[in-house]
């Protein structure tokens, strides 16, 4: 996911983004224990896509504030 995409989504869209992502990590993580991950890397893009989308929230609710 790439930033620019997704600093156009409304913050709703966002904080749905974000429980989404924060399953499909959770999934991830599981399956890596359980030595089912294919491919580990996916759990780092997940952790990325989650800091993205949480700091483009942050920016979102920032500006309202002024």
């Amino acid at each position: 996911m790439k930033f620019d995409e997704i600093k156009e989504l409304t913050s709703t869209e966002l904080r749905k983004r974000v429980k989404q992502t924060q399953a499909e990590l959770f999934e991830s993580r599981m399956k890596h224990s359980l030595g089912q991950l294919g491919n580990p890397v996916e759990i780092r893009s997940k952790r990325k896509d989650m800091a993205r989308l949480m700091t483009a929230l942050q920016m979102k609710l920032g500006k309202k504030k002024q």
